[in-house]
Protein backbone atom coordinates (compact mmCIF):
# COMPACT_ATOMS: atom_id res chain seq x y z
CA UNK A 1 0.00 0.00 0.00
CA UNK A 2 1.09 3.21 -1.02
CA UNK A 3 2.79 5.77 1.88
CA UNK A 4 0.74 8.42 2.39
CA UNK A 5 0.46 12.10 4.44
CA UNK A 6 -1.79 14.13 6.31
CA UNK A 7 -1.16 17.89 7.92
CA UNK A 8 -1.17 19.24 11.48
CA UNK A 9 -5.42 19.99 11.05
CA UNK A 10 -5.73 16.31 10.63
CA UNK A 11 -3.77 15.18 13.55
CA UNK A 12 -5.52 17.39 15.79
CA UNK A 13 -8.99 16.19 14.66
CA UNK A 14 -8.09 12.57 15.36
CA UNK A 15 -6.60 13.85 18.67
CA UNK A 16 -10.07 15.15 19.27
CA UNK A 17 -11.71 12.11 17.74
CA UNK A 18 -9.87 9.64 19.71
CA UNK A 19 -8.78 7.97 16.52
CA UNK A 20 -7.25 4.94 17.35
CA UNK A 21 -3.62 4.84 15.57
CA UNK A 22 0.29 4.94 16.86
CA UNK A 23 1.87 8.18 16.47
CA UNK A 24 5.79 7.24 15.22
CA UNK A 25 7.91 10.15 15.90
CA UNK A 26 11.44 9.45 14.71
CA UNK A 27 13.25 12.42 16.06
CA UNK A 28 15.94 12.26 18.42
CA UNK A 29 15.74 11.82 22.10
CA UNK A 30 16.64 15.17 22.92
CA UNK A 31 13.94 16.70 20.25
CA UNK A 32 11.83 14.55 21.29
CA UNK A 33 11.90 15.29 25.09
CA UNK A 34 11.76 18.87 24.64
CA UNK A 35 8.40 19.03 22.62
CA UNK A 36 6.08 16.53 21.40
CA UNK A 37 2.39 16.06 19.74
CA UNK A 38 0.17 16.72 22.89
CA UNK A 39 -3.83 17.21 22.56
CA UNK A 40 -6.70 16.34 24.83
CA UNK A 41 -6.67 12.89 25.40
CA UNK A 42 -4.32 9.96 25.61
CA UNK A 43 -2.32 9.15 22.47
CA UNK A 44 -0.26 5.50 21.16
CA UNK A 45 3.18 7.29 21.22
CA UNK A 46 6.49 5.32 20.40
CA UNK A 47 9.92 7.50 19.91
CA UNK A 48 12.31 5.46 17.28
CA UNK A 49 14.71 7.79 16.13
CA UNK A 50 15.87 8.09 12.60
CA UNK A 51 19.31 6.79 13.27
CA UNK A 52 18.48 3.81 14.75
CA UNK A 53 16.51 3.04 11.53
CA UNK A 54 19.82 3.53 9.90
CA UNK A 55 22.11 1.95 11.90
CA UNK A 56 19.60 -0.89 13.16
CA UNK A 57 16.48 -1.06 10.61
CA UNK A 58 15.63 -4.56 11.22
CA UNK A 59 15.35 -3.73 15.35
CA UNK A 60 13.60 -0.65 14.47
CA UNK A 61 10.93 -1.80 12.61
CA UNK A 62 10.19 -4.82 15.09
CA UNK A 63 9.34 -2.04 17.81
CA UNK A 64 6.32 -0.72 15.72
CA UNK A 65 3.54 -3.06 16.13
CA UNK A 66 1.24 -4.27 12.89
CA UNK A 67 -2.40 -3.66 12.72
CA UNK A 68 -2.65 -0.17 13.47
CA UNK A 69 -2.72 3.22 11.92
CA UNK A 70 0.90 4.38 11.97
CA UNK A 71 1.52 8.24 11.72
CA UNK A 72 5.17 9.57 11.77
CA UNK A 73 6.39 12.89 12.38
CA UNK A 74 10.32 14.05 12.14
CA UNK A 75 11.48 17.17 12.01
CA UNK A 76 11.19 18.40 8.77
CA UNK A 77 9.57 16.23 7.16
CA UNK A 78 11.98 14.11 4.96
CA UNK A 79 12.76 11.77 7.87
CA UNK A 80 9.54 10.79 8.23
CA UNK A 81 8.45 9.89 4.74
CA UNK A 82 12.10 7.76 4.23
CA UNK A 83 10.56 5.68 7.45
CA UNK A 84 7.24 5.63 5.92
CA UNK A 85 8.33 4.12 2.97
CA UNK A 86 10.79 1.32 5.00
CA UNK A 87 7.20 0.87 6.86
CA UNK A 88 5.34 0.06 3.88
CA UNK A 89 8.17 -2.05 2.15
CA UNK A 90 8.31 -4.06 5.31
CA UNK A 91 3.85 -5.08 4.64
CA UNK A 92 2.26 -2.11 7.12
CA UNK A 93 -0.15 -1.27 5.47
CA UNK A 94 -1.69 2.09 7.05
CA UNK A 95 1.19 4.50 7.23
CA UNK A 96 1.33 8.26 6.41
CA UNK A 97 3.87 10.58 7.63
CA UNK A 98 3.20 14.11 8.35
CA UNK A 99 3.61 17.10 6.00
CA UNK A 100 6.19 19.89 6.77
CA UNK A 101 7.38 18.14 10.15
CA UNK A 102 7.17 18.84 13.28
CA UNK A 103 6.66 22.64 13.07
CA UNK A 104 3.46 22.42 11.22
CA UNK A 105 1.96 21.03 14.32
CA UNK A 106 3.96 23.74 16.77
CA UNK A 107 2.15 26.81 14.33
CA UNK A 108 -1.00 25.16 14.21
CA UNK A 109 -3.72 27.20 15.34
CA UNK A 110 -7.48 25.21 16.13
CA UNK A 111 -10.57 27.68 16.45
CA UNK A 112 -13.46 26.86 18.47
CA UNK A 113 -16.26 29.70 19.48
CA UNK A 114 -16.47 31.38 22.63
CA UNK A 115 -19.41 33.34 22.32
CA UNK A 116 -22.02 34.40 19.46
CA UNK A 117 -24.05 38.18 20.49
CA UNK A 118 -26.41 39.60 18.54
CA UNK A 119 -23.74 41.76 16.54
CA UNK A 120 -20.54 39.85 16.96
CA UNK A 121 -18.64 36.46 17.38
CA UNK A 122 -15.97 36.17 19.79
CA UNK A 123 -13.21 33.10 18.07
CA UNK A 124 -10.53 31.41 20.94
CA UNK A 125 -7.35 29.99 18.75
CA UNK A 126 -6.06 27.01 20.61
CA UNK A 127 -2.44 26.41 20.17
CA UNK A 128 -1.50 22.86 21.31
CA UNK A 129 2.07 23.18 20.55
CA UNK A 130 2.43 26.02 22.67
CA UNK A 131 -0.51 25.54 25.09
CA UNK A 132 -1.52 28.72 24.63
CA UNK A 133 -4.11 31.03 22.93
CA UNK A 134 -4.90 33.78 21.10
CA UNK A 135 -8.38 35.48 20.10
CA UNK A 136 -10.63 37.11 17.07
CA UNK A 137 -13.36 39.14 17.68
CA UNK A 138 -15.52 39.63 14.59
CA UNK A 139 -18.29 41.98 13.83
CA UNK A 140 -19.59 42.97 10.59
CA UNK A 141 -16.69 42.68 7.75
CA UNK A 142 -14.12 43.50 10.89
CA UNK A 143 -11.80 41.02 12.86
CA UNK A 144 -9.65 42.49 16.09
CA UNK A 145 -7.49 39.52 16.60
CA UNK A 146 -5.69 39.35 20.41
CA UNK A 147 -2.37 37.98 21.23
CA UNK A 148 -1.65 36.56 17.58
CA UNK A 149 1.27 34.29 16.80
CA UNK A 150 3.22 33.96 14.68
CA UNK A 151 1.37 31.65 12.17
CA UNK A 152 -0.32 35.53 10.90
CA UNK A 153 -1.65 33.86 7.34
CA UNK A 154 -4.06 31.95 9.53
CA UNK A 155 -6.03 35.01 11.31
CA UNK A 156 -6.01 36.15 7.56
CA UNK A 157 -6.99 33.53 6.03
CA UNK A 158 -9.89 32.97 8.86
CA UNK A 159 -11.14 36.16 8.58
CA UNK A 160 -11.58 36.34 5.06
CA UNK A 161 -13.54 32.63 5.15
CA UNK A 162 -15.43 34.71 7.34
CA UNK A 163 -16.20 37.75 4.84
CA UNK A 164 -13.88 40.13 7.25
CA UNK A 165 -10.69 41.55 7.30
CA UNK A 166 -8.42 42.39 10.40
CA UNK A 167 -8.39 45.67 11.18
CA UNK A 168 -6.51 45.38 14.86
CA UNK A 169 -4.28 43.65 16.69
CA UNK A 170 -4.22 44.01 20.42
CA UNK A 171 -0.93 42.78 22.51
CA UNK A 172 -1.94 41.77 26.46
CA UNK A 173 2.02 42.43 27.22
CA UNK A 174 5.12 42.33 25.29
CA UNK A 175 5.58 37.98 25.11
CA UNK A 176 8.57 36.12 25.93
CA UNK A 177 7.49 32.80 25.46
CA UNK A 178 6.51 32.87 21.62
CA UNK A 179 7.06 35.31 19.01
CA UNK A 180 4.18 37.54 18.65
CA UNK A 181 2.33 38.03 14.94
CA UNK A 182 1.24 41.46 15.09
CA UNK A 183 4.07 43.29 13.84
CA UNK A 184 3.82 40.60 10.76
CA UNK A 185 0.34 41.33 10.31
CA UNK A 186 0.61 45.12 10.08
CA UNK A 187 3.16 44.64 7.02
CA UNK A 188 1.20 42.21 5.69
CA UNK A 189 -2.01 43.95 5.42
CA UNK A 190 -1.64 47.46 7.16
CA UNK A 191 -3.20 46.10 10.33
CA UNK A 192 -3.43 48.86 13.63
CA UNK A 193 -1.38 47.21 16.82
CA UNK A 194 -2.75 48.91 20.28
CA UNK A 195 -0.05 47.86 22.83
CA UNK A 196 0.81 48.83 26.60
CA UNK A 197 3.31 51.33 26.15
CA UNK A 198 4.83 50.36 29.55
CA UNK A 199 5.92 47.44 27.33
CA UNK A 200 6.34 48.58 24.11
CA UNK A 201 8.06 52.17 24.78
CA UNK A 202 11.23 51.06 23.07
CA UNK A 203 9.04 49.35 19.88
CA UNK A 204 10.75 50.22 16.55
CA UNK A 205 7.21 49.61 14.90
CA UNK A 206 4.19 51.89 14.92
CA UNK A 207 2.03 51.12 17.70
CA UNK A 208 -1.17 53.03 19.28
CA UNK A 209 -1.09 52.64 23.48
CA UNK A 210 -3.28 50.97 24.99
CA UNK A 211 -3.98 53.28 27.63
CA UNK A 212 -6.61 52.12 30.90
CA UNK A 213 -10.00 52.87 30.37
CA UNK A 214 -10.02 53.41 26.66
CA UNK A 215 -12.53 51.52 24.54
CA UNK A 216 -12.01 49.97 21.19
CA UNK A 217 -15.26 49.16 18.82
CA UNK A 218 -15.81 48.04 15.44
CA UNK A 219 -18.86 49.71 13.69
CA UNK A 220 -21.81 48.02 15.79
CA UNK A 221 -19.68 45.88 17.58
CA UNK A 222 -19.56 45.50 21.15
CA UNK A 223 -17.12 47.56 23.22
CA UNK A 224 -13.48 46.43 24.44
CA UNK A 225 -12.14 47.93 27.13
CA UNK A 226 -8.83 47.93 28.20
CA UNK A 227 -7.94 47.36 32.04
CA UNK A 228 -3.94 47.96 32.73
CA UNK A 229 -3.03 45.29 34.83
CA UNK A 230 0.52 45.28 35.97
CA UNK A 231 2.54 42.22 37.01
CA UNK A 232 3.31 39.78 35.02
CA UNK A 233 5.12 42.42 32.93
CA UNK A 234 4.94 46.34 33.85
CA UNK A 235 2.39 46.57 30.96
CA UNK A 236 0.21 44.19 31.06
CA UNK A 237 -3.20 45.01 30.35
CA UNK A 238 -6.47 42.96 29.89
CA UNK A 239 -9.37 43.41 27.60
CA UNK A 240 -13.05 43.04 28.38
CA UNK A 241 -15.58 42.36 25.73
CA UNK A 242 -18.98 43.39 25.69
CA UNK A 243 -18.81 43.90 29.78
CA UNK A 244 -18.17 40.19 30.56
CA UNK A 245 -15.79 38.28 28.64
CA UNK A 246 -11.79 39.46 29.89
CA UNK A 247 -8.97 38.71 27.40
CA UNK A 248 -6.25 38.02 30.49
CA UNK A 249 -3.11 37.41 28.19
CA UNK A 250 -0.90 35.90 30.85
CA UNK A 251 -2.14 38.06 33.87
CA UNK A 252 -5.05 35.78 34.99
CA UNK A 253 -5.00 32.03 33.77
CA UNK A 254 -7.53 29.00 35.04
CA UNK A 255 -5.09 27.09 37.44
CA UNK A 256 -2.34 29.80 37.79
CA UNK A 257 -1.38 33.38 38.09
CA UNK A 258 0.81 35.22 35.95
CA UNK A 259 4.97 34.92 36.69
CA UNK A 260 6.00 38.40 37.34
CA UNK A 261 9.97 36.99 37.66
CA UNK A 262 10.38 36.54 33.88
CA UNK A 263 11.92 40.50 33.58
CA UNK A 264 14.82 39.64 35.95
CA UNK A 265 12.23 41.88 38.84
CA UNK A 266 10.68 39.50 40.57
CA UNK A 267 10.30 41.37 43.98
CA UNK A 268 9.65 44.61 42.02
CA UNK A 269 6.83 43.19 39.72
CA UNK A 270 5.61 40.82 42.10
CA UNK A 271 4.66 44.09 44.06
CA UNK A 272 2.43 45.23 40.99
CA UNK A 273 0.82 41.66 40.36
CA UNK A 274 -0.53 41.50 43.96
CA UNK A 275 -1.95 45.24 43.51
CA UNK A 276 -3.28 44.19 40.15
CA UNK A 277 -4.73 40.40 42.19
CA UNK A 278 -5.87 42.41 45.22
CA UNK A 279 -7.13 45.84 43.36
CA UNK A 280 -8.59 44.37 40.27
CA UNK A 281 -8.72 41.11 39.80
CA UNK A 282 -10.86 40.34 43.28
CA UNK A 283 -12.86 42.78 42.44
CA UNK A 284 -13.94 41.56 39.19
CA UNK A 285 -17.78 39.95 38.89
CA UNK A 286 -17.50 35.95 39.41
CA UNK A 287 -19.60 35.43 36.47
CA UNK A 288 -16.58 37.17 34.37
CA UNK A 289 -15.67 35.17 31.59
CA UNK A 290 -12.02 35.02 31.82
CA UNK A 291 -10.10 33.84 28.75
CA UNK A 292 -6.69 33.09 29.39
CA UNK A 293 -2.95 33.49 26.97
CA UNK A 294 -2.15 29.91 28.07
CA UNK A 295 -3.22 26.73 29.75
CA UNK A 296 -1.22 24.32 31.95
CA UNK A 297 -3.23 21.08 30.85
CA UNK A 298 -6.40 19.80 28.62
CA UNK A 299 -7.84 19.05 31.88
CA UNK A 300 -8.58 22.97 32.33
CA UNK A 301 -10.65 22.81 28.76
CA UNK A 302 -14.46 22.48 29.10
CA UNK A 303 -16.47 19.71 27.30
CA UNK A 304 -16.13 21.70 23.69
CA UNK A 305 -12.34 21.86 24.41
CA UNK A 306 -12.74 25.48 25.07
CA UNK A 307 -10.24 27.16 28.02
CA UNK A 308 -12.80 29.43 29.90
CA UNK A 309 -13.38 29.76 33.00
CA UNK A 310 -15.71 32.38 35.25
CA UNK A 311 -13.27 34.64 37.77
CA UNK A 312 -15.47 32.43 40.57
CA UNK A 313 -14.25 29.45 39.70
CA UNK A 314 -10.56 30.57 39.23
CA UNK A 315 -10.94 31.86 43.13
CA UNK A 316 -11.79 28.44 43.69
CA UNK A 317 -9.48 26.50 41.96
CA UNK A 318 -6.78 29.00 42.92
CA UNK A 319 -8.33 29.61 46.75
CA UNK A 320 -4.52 29.59 48.40
CA UNK A 321 -3.22 32.01 45.70
CA UNK A 322 -6.33 34.32 46.07
CA UNK A 323 -6.75 34.19 49.67
CA UNK A 324 -2.56 35.78 50.58
CA UNK A 325 -3.20 39.00 52.52
CA UNK A 326 -0.01 40.88 51.70
CA UNK A 327 2.95 41.44 49.25
CA UNK A 328 5.39 39.74 51.31
CA UNK A 329 3.40 36.58 51.63
CA UNK A 330 2.83 36.60 47.96
CA UNK A 331 6.28 37.37 46.71
CA UNK A 332 7.47 34.28 48.99
CA UNK A 333 4.82 31.97 46.82
CA UNK A 334 6.77 33.73 44.22
CA UNK A 335 9.90 32.41 45.38
CA UNK A 336 8.36 28.75 46.11
CA UNK A 337 7.40 28.31 42.16
CA UNK A 338 9.75 30.39 40.21
CA UNK A 339 11.83 28.16 37.83
CA UNK A 340 14.51 29.13 35.38
CA UNK A 341 12.92 30.08 32.12
CA UNK A 342 14.24 29.12 28.75
CA UNK A 343 17.66 31.09 27.36
CA UNK A 344 15.81 32.33 24.24
CA UNK A 345 13.00 34.14 25.98
CA UNK A 346 15.18 37.63 26.17
CA UNK A 347 15.57 37.04 22.96
CA UNK A 348 12.19 36.96 21.88
CA UNK A 349 11.21 39.60 23.62
CA UNK A 350 13.45 41.82 21.64
CA UNK A 351 12.15 40.34 18.33
CA UNK A 352 8.60 41.43 19.68
CA UNK A 353 9.44 44.94 19.61
CA UNK A 354 11.22 44.93 16.86
CA UNK A 355 14.56 45.60 18.09
CA UNK A 356 16.25 41.89 16.97
CA UNK A 357 15.32 40.23 13.98
CA UNK A 358 16.17 36.09 12.74
CA UNK A 359 15.08 34.63 9.91
CA UNK A 360 12.25 32.18 9.46
CA UNK A 361 14.23 28.97 10.38
CA UNK A 362 15.89 30.42 13.60
CA UNK A 363 12.03 31.84 14.48
CA UNK A 364 11.18 28.30 13.99
CA UNK A 365 13.76 26.63 16.36
CA UNK A 366 12.98 29.79 19.28
CA UNK A 367 9.48 29.00 19.19
CA UNK A 368 9.11 25.77 19.48
CA UNK A 369 7.96 24.05 22.63
CA UNK A 370 5.14 24.93 25.61
CA UNK A 371 5.18 28.12 27.47
CA UNK A 372 6.88 28.80 31.13
CA UNK A 373 4.60 31.73 32.23
CA UNK A 374 2.72 30.54 35.19
CA UNK A 375 3.37 30.63 38.50
CA UNK A 376 1.15 28.01 40.12
CA UNK A 377 1.19 25.68 42.91
CA UNK A 378 -0.38 23.66 40.23
CA UNK A 379 2.33 23.76 37.64
CA UNK A 380 5.72 24.11 40.17
CA UNK A 381 8.31 21.51 38.98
Amino acid sequence: MALGSFTAEDMFGWLVNRDDFLLLDVRNDVEFGRFKVEGPFPVDMLNVPYMEFIEMEDESVAKVPHGKKVRIVCAREGSSKYIGEILTGRGYTDVAHMKVGIKAWGNLLAPVRVAKGGNYELFQFRRPGKASCSYGLISGREMMVFDPAKNFKFYLDFAKDKGCAVTKTFETHRQADYISGSDMLRRAAAVEIVAPADDFKEARFPYTPARHGDRHRMGEGPEVEIIHTPGHTPGSTCYRIDGKYLITGDTVFIKSIGRPDLGGMAKAWSELLFGTMTGTLLKLADDTVILPGHYMEWDEADENLLFAATMGKIKSLNADIYAIDNADDFYEFIEANMRPQPEEYAKIRDINAGLAEVDEEQQEIMDIGKNECAASVHHAR
